[in-house]
Protein backbone atom coordinates (compact mmCIF):
# COMPACT_ATOMS: atom_id res chain seq x y z
CA UNK A 1 0.00 0.00 0.00
CA UNK A 2 3.12 2.35 0.79
CA UNK A 3 4.77 2.22 -2.91
CA UNK A 4 1.40 3.20 -3.77
CA UNK A 5 1.78 6.38 -2.12
CA UNK A 6 5.31 7.07 -2.83
CA UNK A 7 6.09 10.58 -3.83
CA UNK A 8 8.86 10.53 -6.06
CA UNK A 9 11.39 13.44 -5.65
CA UNK A 10 10.78 15.94 -8.09
CA UNK A 11 7.09 15.35 -8.05
CA UNK A 12 7.53 16.64 -4.13
CA UNK A 13 9.35 19.12 -5.35
CA UNK A 14 6.61 20.59 -7.32
CA UNK A 15 3.79 20.74 -4.63
CA UNK A 16 6.68 22.58 -2.12
CA UNK A 17 7.15 24.96 -5.36
CA UNK A 18 2.76 25.64 -5.46
CA UNK A 19 3.06 25.42 -1.48
CA UNK A 20 6.24 28.81 -1.67
CA UNK A 21 3.62 30.39 -4.33
CA UNK A 22 0.30 30.17 -2.60
CA UNK A 23 2.16 31.50 0.84
CA UNK A 24 3.69 34.54 -1.21
CA UNK A 25 0.30 34.98 -2.77
CA UNK A 26 -1.46 35.31 0.38
CA UNK A 27 0.49 37.97 1.23
CA UNK A 28 -0.20 40.30 -1.41
CA UNK A 29 -3.92 39.65 -1.01
CA UNK A 30 -3.61 40.15 3.02
CA UNK A 31 -2.00 43.76 1.88
CA UNK A 32 -4.23 44.40 -0.63
CA UNK A 33 -7.47 43.85 1.79
CA UNK A 34 -5.30 46.54 4.61
CA UNK A 35 -5.23 49.08 1.53
CA UNK A 36 -9.03 48.88 0.30
CA UNK A 37 -9.52 49.50 3.64
CA UNK A 38 -11.41 46.33 4.14
CA UNK A 39 -9.85 44.74 7.22
CA UNK A 40 -13.26 44.89 9.27
CA UNK A 41 -15.69 44.40 5.91
CA UNK A 42 -16.66 41.23 8.40
CA UNK A 43 -17.10 42.33 11.63
CA UNK A 44 -16.70 38.92 12.88
CA UNK A 45 -14.32 35.73 12.99
CA UNK A 46 -14.17 32.62 11.57
CA UNK A 47 -17.76 33.61 10.18
CA UNK A 48 -18.05 36.81 8.73
CA UNK A 49 -21.06 37.87 9.98
CA UNK A 50 -22.89 36.89 13.33
CA UNK A 51 -24.57 33.70 12.58
CA UNK A 52 -23.40 34.01 8.68
CA UNK A 53 -20.28 32.53 7.29
CA UNK A 54 -20.77 33.94 3.49
CA UNK A 55 -20.02 37.53 3.38
CA UNK A 56 -23.00 39.93 2.37
CA UNK A 57 -23.59 41.62 -0.74
CA UNK A 58 -20.74 44.71 0.10
CA UNK A 59 -17.74 45.46 -1.71
CA UNK A 60 -15.63 45.57 1.36
CA UNK A 61 -17.45 42.52 2.96
CA UNK A 62 -16.58 40.36 -0.63
CA UNK A 63 -12.91 41.35 -0.53
CA UNK A 64 -12.23 40.49 3.12
CA UNK A 65 -14.17 37.09 2.58
CA UNK A 66 -12.34 36.44 -0.69
CA UNK A 67 -9.22 36.77 1.06
CA UNK A 68 -10.48 34.37 4.10
CA UNK A 69 -11.46 31.58 1.73
CA UNK A 70 -7.97 32.19 -0.52
CA UNK A 71 -6.54 31.27 2.97
CA UNK A 72 -8.11 28.02 3.01
CA UNK A 73 -6.72 27.24 0.14
CA UNK A 74 -3.53 27.86 1.00
CA UNK A 75 -3.81 25.91 4.05
CA UNK A 76 -4.73 23.12 2.13
CA UNK A 77 -1.58 23.56 0.15
CA UNK A 78 0.18 23.58 3.11
CA UNK A 79 -1.84 20.20 4.99
CA UNK A 80 -0.38 18.72 1.20
CA UNK A 81 3.14 20.05 1.87
CA UNK A 82 3.57 18.44 5.28
CA UNK A 83 1.48 15.24 4.61
CA UNK A 84 3.43 14.29 1.61
CA UNK A 85 6.87 15.02 2.89
CA UNK A 86 6.38 11.41 4.95
CA UNK A 87 5.76 9.58 1.59
CA UNK A 88 8.74 11.04 -0.21
CA UNK A 89 11.18 8.66 -1.50
CA UNK A 90 13.86 8.77 -0.02
CA UNK A 91 12.68 9.79 2.78
CA UNK A 92 14.35 13.09 4.69
CA UNK A 93 13.82 14.16 8.25
CA UNK A 94 14.51 17.98 7.05
CA UNK A 95 11.68 17.81 4.52
CA UNK A 96 9.05 16.51 7.12
CA UNK A 97 10.21 19.37 9.72
CA UNK A 98 9.61 21.90 7.41
CA UNK A 99 6.83 20.38 5.43
CA UNK A 100 4.94 20.45 8.97
CA UNK A 101 6.42 24.18 10.27
CA UNK A 102 3.97 25.40 6.90
CA UNK A 103 0.70 24.12 8.20
CA UNK A 104 1.67 25.13 11.72
CA UNK A 105 2.37 28.63 10.28
CA UNK A 106 -0.72 29.06 8.60
CA UNK A 107 -2.67 28.11 12.02
CA UNK A 108 -0.41 30.37 13.79
CA UNK A 109 -1.73 33.48 10.79
CA UNK A 110 -5.61 32.39 11.38
CA UNK A 111 -5.02 33.12 14.49
CA UNK A 112 -3.52 36.43 14.68
CA UNK A 113 -5.37 37.46 11.63
CA UNK A 114 -8.38 36.81 13.67
CA UNK A 115 -6.81 38.83 17.14
CA UNK A 116 -6.52 41.55 14.51
CA UNK A 117 -10.25 41.65 13.67
CA UNK A 118 -11.17 41.46 17.33
CA UNK A 119 -8.83 44.08 18.60
CA UNK A 120 -10.02 46.33 15.28
CA UNK A 121 -6.70 45.95 13.78
CA UNK A 122 -4.52 47.28 16.43
CA UNK A 123 -0.93 48.25 14.87
CA UNK A 124 0.95 45.50 16.86
CA UNK A 125 -1.49 42.68 15.71
CA UNK A 126 -1.54 43.96 11.74
CA UNK A 127 2.70 44.52 11.93
CA UNK A 128 2.87 41.01 13.61
CA UNK A 129 0.81 39.01 11.13
CA UNK A 130 2.70 40.58 8.12
CA UNK A 131 5.89 39.70 9.98
CA UNK A 132 4.75 36.53 10.97
CA UNK A 133 4.26 35.96 6.88
CA UNK A 134 7.72 36.64 6.36
CA UNK A 135 9.00 33.82 9.00
CA UNK A 136 7.00 31.28 7.40
CA UNK A 137 8.22 32.36 4.06
CA UNK A 138 10.96 31.21 4.97
CA UNK A 139 10.13 27.69 6.11
CA UNK A 140 8.94 28.09 2.56
CA UNK A 141 11.75 28.56 0.88
CA UNK A 142 13.66 26.41 2.60
CA UNK A 143 11.68 23.52 1.71
CA UNK A 144 11.34 24.67 -1.36
CA UNK A 145 15.59 24.45 -1.97
CA UNK A 146 16.04 21.94 0.20
CA UNK A 147 13.05 19.78 -2.08
CA UNK A 148 15.31 20.04 -5.37
CA UNK A 149 15.85 17.04 -7.37
CA UNK A 150 19.84 18.08 -7.40
CA UNK A 151 19.84 19.07 -3.57
CA UNK A 152 19.29 15.06 -3.29
CA UNK A 153 22.05 14.32 -5.78
CA UNK A 154 24.66 16.42 -4.08
CA UNK A 155 25.62 18.23 -7.46
CA UNK A 156 24.96 21.37 -6.48
CA UNK A 157 27.69 24.10 -7.57
CA UNK A 158 28.46 26.55 -4.71
CA UNK A 159 27.79 30.19 -5.06
CA UNK A 160 30.33 31.86 -2.66
CA UNK A 161 33.70 31.79 -3.33
CA UNK A 162 34.78 32.35 -0.06
CA UNK A 163 33.92 32.19 3.61
CA UNK A 164 33.97 36.26 3.53
CA UNK A 165 31.31 36.46 0.73
CA UNK A 166 29.49 34.11 2.62
CA UNK A 167 29.17 35.53 5.47
CA UNK A 168 28.42 39.23 3.53
CA UNK A 169 25.66 37.33 1.76
CA UNK A 170 24.21 36.01 5.27
CA UNK A 171 24.47 39.22 6.85
CA UNK A 172 21.84 40.65 4.14
CA UNK A 173 19.13 38.71 5.95
CA UNK A 174 19.01 40.38 9.48
CA UNK A 175 19.75 43.77 7.70
CA UNK A 176 16.64 43.20 5.27
CA UNK A 177 14.63 41.57 8.23
CA UNK A 178 14.89 44.87 9.82
CA UNK A 179 14.02 46.82 7.15
CA UNK A 180 10.90 44.90 6.74
CA UNK A 181 9.89 45.84 9.98
CA UNK A 182 10.75 49.69 9.68
CA UNK A 183 8.69 49.12 6.78
CA UNK A 184 5.71 47.79 8.63
CA UNK A 185 6.10 50.72 11.13
CA UNK A 186 5.87 52.83 8.26
CA UNK A 187 2.35 51.85 7.10
CA UNK A 188 1.17 51.28 10.71
CA UNK A 189 1.53 55.02 10.76
CA UNK A 190 0.65 55.84 7.54
CA UNK A 191 -3.31 56.48 6.28
CA UNK A 192 -3.75 53.04 5.72
CA UNK A 193 -4.93 51.63 9.12
CA UNK A 194 -7.12 49.09 7.13
CA UNK A 195 -11.12 50.74 8.32
CA UNK A 196 -11.51 52.85 5.55
CA UNK A 197 -13.80 51.45 3.69
CA UNK A 198 -15.66 50.56 5.97
CA UNK A 199 -15.86 53.87 7.91
CA UNK A 200 -13.84 52.09 11.19
CA UNK A 201 -11.84 53.97 13.14
CA UNK A 202 -9.06 52.00 13.66
CA UNK A 203 -5.83 53.16 15.86
CA UNK A 204 -2.50 54.39 14.09
CA UNK A 205 1.11 53.78 15.45
CA UNK A 206 1.43 57.13 17.52
CA UNK A 207 4.38 56.09 19.48
CA UNK A 208 5.78 60.12 18.39
CA UNK A 209 2.47 61.67 18.24
CA UNK A 210 2.01 63.65 15.25
CA UNK A 211 5.07 63.11 13.98
CA UNK A 212 4.77 59.55 14.22
CA UNK A 213 4.48 58.73 9.81
CA UNK A 214 7.83 61.38 8.88
CA UNK A 215 9.85 59.13 11.98
CA UNK A 216 8.56 55.97 10.89
CA UNK A 217 9.79 56.66 7.13
CA UNK A 218 12.88 58.23 8.28
CA UNK A 219 13.95 55.42 9.93
CA UNK A 220 12.91 52.65 7.41
CA UNK A 221 14.61 54.79 4.98
CA UNK A 222 17.93 54.98 6.68
CA UNK A 223 18.07 50.89 7.12
CA UNK A 224 16.85 50.57 3.37
CA UNK A 225 20.29 52.67 3.18
CA UNK A 226 22.26 50.49 4.76
CA UNK A 227 20.47 47.30 3.13
CA UNK A 228 21.33 48.70 -0.54
CA UNK A 229 25.06 49.49 0.54
CA UNK A 230 25.31 45.91 2.31
CA UNK A 231 23.76 44.41 -1.06
CA UNK A 232 26.44 46.60 -3.06
CA UNK A 233 29.37 45.54 -1.16
CA UNK A 234 28.42 41.97 -1.23
CA UNK A 235 27.50 41.55 -5.03
CA UNK A 236 31.29 43.49 -5.69
CA UNK A 237 32.71 41.05 -3.42
CA UNK A 238 31.11 38.20 -5.03
CA UNK A 239 32.69 39.55 -8.40
CA UNK A 240 35.90 40.30 -7.03
CA UNK A 241 36.61 37.43 -5.46
CA UNK A 242 35.22 35.17 -8.14
CA UNK A 243 31.78 33.51 -6.92
CA UNK A 244 30.01 31.57 -9.68
CA UNK A 245 26.69 32.64 -11.00
CA UNK A 246 24.53 30.50 -8.52
CA UNK A 247 24.90 33.48 -6.09
CA UNK A 248 25.88 36.45 -8.96
CA UNK A 249 22.32 36.23 -10.08
CA UNK A 250 20.60 36.65 -6.95
CA UNK A 251 23.07 39.20 -5.90
CA UNK A 252 22.23 41.29 -8.69
CA UNK A 253 18.11 40.48 -8.76
CA UNK A 254 18.11 41.28 -5.08
CA UNK A 255 20.21 45.05 -6.00
CA UNK A 256 18.33 46.11 -9.20
CA UNK A 257 15.13 45.43 -7.03
CA UNK A 258 16.22 47.62 -4.03
CA UNK A 259 16.89 50.29 -6.25
CA UNK A 260 13.15 49.81 -7.96
CA UNK A 261 11.64 49.40 -3.82
CA UNK A 262 13.82 52.67 -3.59
CA UNK A 263 12.14 54.30 -6.49
CA UNK A 264 8.80 53.16 -5.68
CA UNK A 265 8.91 54.48 -1.70
CA UNK A 266 10.06 57.80 -2.65
CA UNK A 267 7.42 58.64 -5.22
CA UNK A 268 5.00 57.28 -2.95
CA UNK A 269 5.78 59.42 -0.08
CA UNK A 270 5.97 62.54 -2.55
CA UNK A 271 2.17 61.40 -3.52
CA UNK A 272 0.84 61.46 -0.56
CA UNK A 273 0.81 57.62 -0.25
CA UNK A 274 -1.77 56.37 -2.59
CA UNK A 275 -2.95 53.08 -1.75
CA UNK A 276 -2.05 51.55 -5.19
CA UNK A 277 1.44 52.59 -5.11
CA UNK A 278 1.74 50.95 -1.38
CA UNK A 279 0.42 47.68 -2.32
CA UNK A 280 3.00 47.47 -5.17
CA UNK A 281 5.54 48.46 -2.80
CA UNK A 282 4.40 45.83 0.12
CA UNK A 283 4.52 42.98 -2.38
CA UNK A 284 8.03 44.10 -3.83
CA UNK A 285 9.39 43.93 0.12
CA UNK A 286 7.82 40.37 0.26
CA UNK A 287 9.70 39.49 -3.00
CA UNK A 288 13.10 41.14 -1.90
CA UNK A 289 12.81 39.11 1.17
CA UNK A 290 12.26 35.74 -1.32
CA UNK A 291 15.81 37.22 -3.00
CA UNK A 292 17.31 37.60 -0.04
CA UNK A 293 16.46 34.00 1.15
CA UNK A 294 17.85 32.78 -2.25
CA UNK A 295 20.95 34.88 -2.05
CA UNK A 296 21.44 32.87 1.45
CA UNK A 297 20.21 29.84 0.29
CA UNK A 298 22.88 30.21 -3.08
CA UNK A 299 26.27 31.49 -0.82
CA UNK A 300 25.82 28.31 1.52
CA UNK A 301 25.28 25.76 -1.44
CA UNK A 302 28.28 23.48 -0.64
CA UNK A 303 29.75 21.04 -3.47
CA UNK A 304 29.80 17.77 -3.24
CA UNK A 305 27.39 18.09 -0.16
CA UNK A 306 26.27 14.52 0.99
CA UNK A 307 22.64 14.42 1.32
CA UNK A 308 21.05 13.16 4.30
CA UNK A 309 19.29 10.17 3.77
CA UNK A 310 16.88 8.13 6.08
CA UNK A 311 16.08 4.89 5.90
CA UNK A 312 12.01 4.09 4.98
CA UNK A 313 10.03 2.94 8.19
Amino acid sequence: MRSRLQVSPERYHQIATAALVLLTLIVFSGAAVRLTGSGLGCEGWPACEKGKVVAPLDTHAIIEFTNRVFSGIVALGTILAGLLAFLRTPTRRDLKILGCLLPLGVVAQAVLGGLSVVYDLKPGFVMGHYALSLVILIAAWALYWRSRPDWEAGTIEPGAADRLTMWLTRLLAPVGALMVVAGTAATAAGPHAGGRGTGDLVERLYIKGNDTLSWAVDQHTVVGAIFGLLALVALGTAWYRGATRALLVPLTTLVIILGVQGILGAVQYQSQLPAELVWVHVCTATITWLVVLWSWSAAGSPRGREPEHVAAP
